[in-house]
């Protein structure tokens, strides 16, 4: 029976078989890797994933579409919310220190799946999604352009990111009504140690007014925290370096 494609779960499925080509050769799985899918949908990608690694692990949503996958072999089937999904014990479960995450994410929560992702961090070896362009813009943004806001900071913080590929919406099955890309997604060795919380939080009252100069904002919010540190408030969030936001929160006290 063919599957019809659902709103709420934010369905496009791949079926452009040089993109999947492409997207397969940036992956460059090798055999016995350990591999976890999100959102395999009609496994499109699948398919040629597991015949270079073996076996593979897939997180689906979608029951019927997880029903479907079962039939297939050596595939390792997670049926649930990728957001419920606790990667390091999936980890632990696949016997594997690090894991290498992929996937064609779902463009309605993608930026909460990368940010639960961010939890995980420790045990991704590398991760490649295939995301809308827009969001990739937003996530590789250099400071002093619009694209650089905090999803560049949060991200750029703990991965060094590259767009790879260029994916147009004909590519899909039904196509979505923007641009797509992949984006490749690759863990510092060693990032700066902080306070979780503390930098998010930061990093969202800096650019909850971006048009603003930081010292309406964030300049409000060090004060009340006691920071009595050089920091120039005199800017816009946008202009301000990723690094000189991890010093700023590696430098206020904790509360």
């Amino acid at each position: 029976m063919k599957h019809i494609a659902r709103k709420r779960f934010g369905q496009h499925f791949l079926s452009d078989g040089g993109i999947i080509e492409a997207i397969v050769q940036a992956i460059d799985p090798q055999p016995g890797e350990p591999m976890v899918e999100i959102g395999p949908g009609l496994a499109a990608l699948t398919q040629p994933l597991v015949e270079r690694l073996g076996k593979l692990t897939v997180i689906e949503l979608d029951r019927d579409l997880a029903v479907r996958l079962r039939t297939r072999g050596h595939l390792n089937v997670v049926e649930s919310d990728v957001l419920k999904v606790d990667f390091p014990q999936l980890a632990q479960a696949m016997s594997a220190a690090k894991i290498r995450v992929v996937g064609n994410l779902p463009y309605n929560i993608s930026t909460p799946i990368l940010f639960h992702l961010l939890d995980a961090v420790h045990v991704v070896q590398d991760q490649h999604f295939m995301l809308q362009k827009e969001v990739i813009d937003r996530m590789v943004a250099t400071p002093a352009t619009s694209d650089y806001g905090r999803l560049s900071v949060m991200l750029q913080w703990r991965y060094a990111m590259a767009n790879v590929l260029f994916v147009p919406p004909e590519s899909f099955n039904p196509p979505p009504r923007v641009d797509s890309a992949v984006v490749r997604m690759v863990p510092h060795e060693a990032p700066a140690a902080l306070d979780t919380a503390l930098f998010s939080e930061l990093v969202k009252v800096a650019f909850s007014q971006r048009r603003k100069l930081l010292r309406h904002t964030l300049g409000k919010w060090l004060a009340e925290r006691g920071f009595d540190g050089h920091f120039d408030v005199q800017r816009r969030a946008e202009e301000v370096p990723v690094a000189e936001y991890i010093a700023l929160a590696s430098a206020i006290r904790p509360t």
